[in-house]
């Protein structure tokens, strides 16, 4: 980047941080008044970038310093002077001087004047690259000002800090420091000073390449410097907001940008034609004049000392009453400030309290959630698997019709639990992102399959239309887009009666190697009236029902909105009561163009399976049997243990091929057994079978030893699909 608005604005704040720190009694010595004046005077020409000038009145003000002896003075004529060094791209020597600074700070015992000299030598730590010495500097001086109660320090300390991070790429500690900014933002009024917060954001989120959300932070920067008529802010906002648009692919906005950027370039170049020598010749004549003034007014007071002393004591004694007046004044101020601070720690302990309280209750409720995901999925694992194995027993025929709608009353209690799982993970931002190659058209119809009952309890025809453009395999996060899609589609076959439902997929662009894809569900049932799709994607809302006897928990359409939020998308609405209903939304996706590569390696033989000898660790009878007749279906010779400890004893008296182990089981639960079978036996695969949700477990089963993980209940065709998986791993391993 070659500007940053952070730097342009920082002098400015280092600078005014003179202001603030502890000055001297003023007295009517020469020397004392000029070395103010060169002070003055070399801040008007650094910031022209006149610095060789800059360093010239900064060398005479050192040498005054000297003579006056006064700590304070010197601190600030080698803070001056290393500034000027450092603007001269002298690095080494403005280090020295900073430090020097300093020690004189710390000598005067100014506590004010040693926080400055902590973000002076942090400032030039950062521009030297070392970072970890300019964040020690950082938290001094943060440390310092906040000792000291001074919130305009505080600011500008955290202010400094955030250029600092931001240099370093330590993006979490920028956003950190940019909160911790904006608490102290009422300290400064200036519009800069806001135009540069919105800055940090935006070059924040241009750093983490969330380009959209730094677009709109730098509209909103050049906006503002337009209205505050601030050019040279204006320019670098244009510069970095070039940048954005040209990552977010907007090529001919980039290049628009970057011509506005190039013309207030040239615009700010223009208005410097002051010359070096009008610039000098005006200072010298004004420090003529000052020490002209400074003469004749030491001449008028010792004339009027001489003349009168009645008139000096009447002033002294004025002098006095004034000095006791302030006295009172900042007594009753500090007081009153006391109090505040006092009302302030109060409040501060309350919010402590409070967040703690918070924070007990957030565990306690996953640890809920978590308990209750594990006690209804484990008889859930019964039922669903029971009934499916009852299902393919042609024995059974006559009763298919009763098992459906038995396996139907399971899905749709495992899919409500889901619900209030994924709204429990979403709320703690505790959703993971996996992506996986998958085709899209048989990812479809294996969900469509998933309603095959209720479609024909309800008597609907479901179809699909996918564009034939739509590449055959595709990348992206295929959990999501299944549970966007399961909602969708579930409320559509639960809304509908007699009717239709149409699933239509269109490919709306391919820019490189994505492809945009647009998903449309459509229904003809009862729709929704023009009141509640205001409120249809609240949490826990239902739309008009009518007669219509289904009532659900409200969470599905919540889900999907969270979901599409995730990936940057949006879901749209086009409804009318008793016509049906239409939702759409589009995703990015990567195209495979490898597809024989990919293709194969998701091919499974499942004769593999034949004559393994798999142990399966589970205390649940029911849950034994089931797992036990899935494998045998597969010719899976099968082995059980009720606990952990069993599981040890067998493993190390008998020859499996892998083991299924449950994770919670008396007296010694799957975690434990798996630690222990892992010091005498490394190589076998041990698969983790678990009601929980895996989210708090998961590096804690990795780290046992485990080497796969399997929710229940699940997918029978995933569940044979990761035990050849890992029997295949293990035999290329061996």
């Amino acid at each position: 980047m070659k500007f940053r608005l952070s730097n342009i604005i920082f002098f400015v704040f280092i600078l005014s941080l003179s202001i603030t720190c502890f000055s001297q009694d003023s007295t009517n010595d020469l020397k004392n008044s000029y070395f103010d004046k060169l002070l003055d005077s070399s801040n008007f020409f650094y910031g022209k970038g006149k610095f060789k000038k800059s360093f010239s009145l900064n060398q005479k003000a050192l040498d005054i310093a000297f003579k006056l002896d006064d700590p304070y003075r010197l601190h600030q004529a080698y803070r001056y002077l290393g500034y000027d060094l450092w603007a001269l791209k002298d690095t080494i020597l403005s280090l020295e001087h900073f430090k020097k600074s300093e020690g004189y700070a710390k000598q005067c015992k100014n506590d004010t004047a040693t926080a400055v000299t902590y973000m002076d030598l942090a400032n030039i730590y950062s521009s030297k690259k070392d970072f970890k010495k300019a964040l020690i500097y950082h938290n001094r001086s943060i440390n310092l000002f906040t000792k000291m109660k001074d919130s305009v320090g505080m600011a500008k300390a955290h202010y400094n800090t955030i250029i600092s991070a931001l240099e370093a790429k330590n993006y979490p500690l920028a956003y950190q420091q940019i909160q911790e900014t904006l608490k102290l933002k009422k300290f400064f009024a200036h519009p800069s000073y806001a135009i540069s917060i919105d800055n940090f954001y935006a070059e924040y989120y241009f750093g983490i390449k969330n380009y959209k959300k730094a677009e709109e932070h730098l509209l909103k920067i050049i906006n503002n410097t337009k209205k505050e008529e601030l050019p040279l802010e204006l320019q670098n906002a244009y510069y970095l907001y070039a940048n954005c648009l040209y990552q977010q692919n907007k090529y001919k906005k980039a290049f628009e940008a970057y011509e506005k950027y190039d013309e207030q370039r040239k615009y700010i170049e223009s208005l410097d034609n002051t010359s070096d020598e009008d610039i000098i010749e005006k200072y010298e004549l004004a420090k003529y004049r000052e020490s002209i003034k400074a003469v004749k007014l030491q001449n008028q007071l010792q004339a009027e000392r001489l003349s009168s002393k009645e008139t000096l004591n009447k002033v002294l004694a004025l002098f006095s009453f004034v000095g006791l007046l302030l006295f009172i004044a900042l007594y009753l101020a500090y007081n009153k400030r006391r109090k505040l601070i006092e009302l302030l720690q109060k409040k501060n302990k309350e919010y402590l309290v409070a967040k703690q309280e918070s924070e007990r209750l957030s565990k306690t409720k996953i640890k809920f959630f978590s308990t209750v995901s594990h006690e209804l999925r484990t008889p859930l694992y019964g039922v669903i698997g029971l009934t499916s194995i009852l299902m393919e027993d042609k024995s059974l025929k006559s009763h298919e019709k009763d098992l459906k709608a038995l396996k139907f009353s399971a899905d749709y209690l495992l899919a409500l639990i889901n619900d209030v799982l994924q709204i429990n993970k979403l709320e703690s931002d505790n959703l993971e992102s996996e992506f996986t190659s998958f085709n899209l058209k048989e990812l479809i119809h294996t969900i469509i399959s998933s309603f095959e009952y209720i479609c024909k309890q309800n008597n609907n025809v479901v179809t699909v239309n996918v564009d034939k453009n739509i590449p055959p395999l595709i990348r992206g996060n295929s959990v999501r887009l299944s549970q966007i899609l399961m909602n969708l589609i579930g409320n559509a076959c639960k809304f509908t009666e007699d009717g239709k439902i149409t699933i239509t997929v269109i490919k709306e662009g391919i820019k490189g190697n994505n492809a945009s894809i647009k998903f449309i569900i459509a229904d003809t049932g009862i729709g929704i009236s023009l009141d509640k799709q205001e409120t249809i994607f609240e949490e826990f809302s239902q739309g008009s029902s009518l007669n219509y006897n289904y009532q659900g928990t409200g969470l599905g359409l919540p889900i999907v909105k969270r979901l599409l939020e995730l990936s940057n998308s949006k879901i749209y609405l086009e409804s009318e009561l008793g016509k049906g209903s239409s939702f759409w939304f589009t995703l990015s996706f990567e195209i495979i163009k490898d597809i024989k590569e990919e293709v194969s390696a998701g091919i499974l033989d499942v004769t593999v399976l034949e004559n393994k000898q798999i142990l399966i660790v589970e205390d649940n009878k029911i849950n034994q049997m089931v797992t036990k007749k899935i494998l045998e279906k597969n010719h899976v010779i099968c082995d059980l243990a009720e606990n952990g400890q069993q599981a040890v004893d067998k493993v190390k008296n008998n020859h499996y091929d892998l083991v299924l182990m449950d994770i919670n089981m008396p007296i010694k639960n799957g975690m434990e057994a798996t630690k222990e079978i892992r010091t005498f036996n490394k190589n076998i695969p041990i698969i983790a079978l678990t009601a929980v949700e895996i989210d708090e477990l998961r590096h804690k089963i990795f780290d046992s030893g485990m080497n796969d993980i399997i929710v229940k209940p699940y997918d029978m065709k995933l569940f044979i699909q990761t035990i050849i998986k890992n029997l295949i791993n293990n035999l290329k391993v061996s």
